[in-house]
């Protein structure tokens, strides 16, 4: 396995104070996450976050609040071992969703999909239903945008 950290995008949608989880499609049970994905050479921050929210979630109505544009490292699992790279850099953006939830579909690309559902919920409690390896992550993403998600009515 490499030393090298893959460059990566995490992506909080909120509307009416409550953020968009998602169920990932690859377990029986629900795991619950925010949207993510690489950021491809060349590609802004911003870009990448708009790309994959609509390649993951169909989302593309959406007004950028702010930005996390310093990267927090998280290191996979050992069992993770088969991929090339020993974790991610994070660069984070919220966004508020303008759109209706009939908009969100996770089949945009249906030989990739990494959903099967999703709700909207505090943001306090995707700290607490993340995976263990990522928690740390979530801590500092939600008290960054918290203020700005609970100050939407």
């Amino acid at each position: 396995m490499t030393e090298a950290y893959r460059k990566n995008v995490g992506i909080v949608v909120f509307k009416e104070n409550k953020v968009l989880l998602c169920a990932r499609a690859d377990f029986d049970e629900y795991h619950w996450q925010f949207p993510q994905g690489g950021i491809d050479e060349g590609e802004s921050l911003t870009d990448a976050a708009k790309r994959e929210l609509y390649e993951e979630t169909g989302i593309q109505n959406v007004r950028l609040v702010c930005t996390i544009s310093e990267p927090i490292r998280y290191d996979f699992p050992k069992n993770f071992e088969f991929l090339p790279f020993k974790g991610q850099d994070q660069y984070w953006c919220l966004f508020e969703f303008l759109g209706n939830d009939d908009e969100i579909k996770f089949d945009i690309d249906p030989k990739c999909i990494e959903f099967k559902a999703f709700k909207w919920d505090n943001i306090d409690v995707a700290v607490e239903e993340i995976v263990y390896f990522k928690k740390n992550v979530y801590k500092k993403v939600t008290e960054q945008f918290k203020p700005f998600v609970e100050q939407q009515k």
